[in-house]
């Protein structure tokens, strides 16, 4: 029971259901080492380093946009953007039909489309190019969001439920596609990009969200709560450079989780009356092992409360903004929720920041 009572806000849009998709190509992490061990052997003096890197993030492979052998060609960045738009189109549409035939619904019962990337750009944006490939009405609004990375996931149940609040009669989809094989700068030997180069993985997933009125199953969204950490734009990003997106990626990362995400998340379910030891359900952003260790620690979670994240982690991957999507949609399955149990669903990103989302069943 929870340690103190408060009345859920309404109205509160629920979370119908959520659609999972992944490239059919496939290799694993010694197959990926071997694939980029000649370019580094010729560049880098201790090639074991760089190896014991990619092994050490604990990812036994990735689902990739293209068959292997075709990424040695994409010399542009043109050329990666524009591989970038055919397969997000096609991924984001199957998970989006997904999604709604989990839910009993078709693309015409769709009012708003919110669609998050930061791995490829394009105008008309990718949502814009679904309306015609799957129907949608011609009155939807779309919000595409570009450049929240990892947190965007989580970020976009916020901003979507927010919508929901002031609409409760409508449906939104949250659609997040990830291609980060194509952002892979093959030239750069930083460790920050060998390690980038052994975490990320291609996914697209996508949220059924519907408003209070509108009928729908699934757990409510209660709330949700950003923090901005100040003066740490260079912890998490990209630099734009010639050949595309140069990945910033600091060791800050985990000492940053172990010390805010606990104040961050007892103060947010403080406002709701509540502690940890009332959230049954965990779903956290597949970051890396150290993150993961960051949460568990941090927040002094039992033993397997995170077991769906790290399962994620080890098959496919860190999926940026639809790596928590795909662990949600893993807890909806096969969590045995019961009503009444609360869940917090977090991620951390580019800003430095956090996102946490509180639903109840």
């Amino acid at each position: 029971m929870p340690s103190t009572t408060r009345h859920d806000p309404a109205p509160s849009p629920s979370l119908s259901a959520v659609g999972r998709a992944l490239p059919p190509h496939y290799a694993s992490q010694e197959q990926l080492i071997a694939a980029l061990r000649d370019l580094w052997a010729t560049k880098h003096f201790n090639l074991e380093r760089l190896e014991d890197l990619h092994r050490n993030v604990q990812v036994g492979g990735r689902h990739l946009a293209l068959p292997l052998e075709e990424y040695p060609a994409l010399a542009t960045f043109q050329q990666r953007n524009d591989a970038w738009i055919r397969v997000a189109t096609e991924l984001s549409e199957k998970v989006a039909r997904e999604a709604l035939e989990r839910a009993g619904l078709t693309p015409k019962d769709v009012d708003h489309v919110f669609f998050v990337t930061v791995t490829g750009i394009a105008t008309p944006s990718v949502d814009a190019r679904l309306v015609n490939r799957m129907g949608l009405r011609d009155d939807v609004k779309r919000t595409p969001i570009f450049g929240l990375g990892c947190v965007a996931g989580a970020a976009g149940l916020a901003r979507a439920s927010d919508y929901l609040r002031a609409f409760p009669k409508q449906t939104a989809l949250l659609i997040a596609t990830e291609l980060c094989s194509l952002t892979l700068q093959r030239e750069d030997l930083s460790i920050p990009n060998i390690i980038a180069s052994g975490l990320f993985g291609d996914g697209a997933a996508c949220v059924v969200l519907r408003g209070a009125e509108a009928g729908g199953a699934g757990p409510r969204v209660v709330g949700s709560r950003s923090v901005f950490y100040p003066d740490t734009e260079r912890v998490m990003g990209w630099d734009v450079v010639d050949t595309g997106f140069k990945v910033v990626l600091s060791a800050k990362v985990p000492q940053l989780v172990k010390e805010h995400i606990r104040g961050n998340v007892d103060g947010f379910l403080a406002e709701h009356g509540l502690a940890r030891k009332d959230v049954r359900h965990w779903v956290a952003h597949t970051g890396g092992p150290k993150v993961l260790e960051g949460f568990e620690s941090a927040l002094e979670l039992e033993a397997g409360a995170l077991e769906r994240s790290w399962k994620s982690l080890k098959q496919v991957g860190n999926l940026s903004s639809a790596s928590v999507l795909f662990v949600l949609g893993e807890t909806l399955e096969e969590a045995d929720a019961k009503p009444g149990d609360w869940g917090v669903v977090m991620a951390m990103g580019p800003g430095f920041c956090a996102e946490m989302v509180l639903v109840r069943w």
